[in-house]
Parts: C-alpha cells; structure tokens; sequence
C-alpha cells in the first residue's frame, strides 16, 4: 500500500505505526497537493484512508498526550 500511495501525487511519508509484520500496517502520510482540509492521510491496513487537516491532526495529538484516548484503548483492547 506505501508503494501505491506514494506514488500518487506528491505524498509524503511521515511515519508506519507497526512495521514489524508485511501485513500492511497504518501509516501517515502528508499530501501537498491535496486542499488544506485534507492534507493529512492516515491508513489502515484494509485499503481505507482518513483525510484531514493539519488542525485535526494537531488536536488528535494533544488528546493522545493528554491521555484522553487512555480509556477507550483499554476498554476495546
């Protein structure tokens, strides 16, 4: 899936969450080309994509430093 979506556009790979199998671990990527709305990409290991802001993705951030997303790991863990 890294090959396939690099290779469309001016995708940037930022980091692969796993990378310890081949099975297609989560990545994100940054899509300069992409509208501001959408220029961050997560995807998962089924094909499917996330797109959204850098203001998103700053948000999620805090929250997982936060700890806020702490009880629901555990609880669908």
């Amino acid at each position: 899936m890294t090959k396939s979506l690099a290779a469309t556009g001016d995708m940037q790979h930022v980091t692969t969450f796993c990378g310890n199998c081949d099975c297609g671990c989560p990545e994100l990527f940054v899509d300069n080309e992409a509208p501001p709305e959408r220029r961050v990409v997560l995807t998962d290991d089924f094909g499917q994509l996330v797109q959204m802001s850098v203001a998103q993705l700053k948000v999620l951030v805090a929250d997982v430093k936060s700890g806020a997303l702490d009880e629901v790991v555990t609880a669908v863990g």
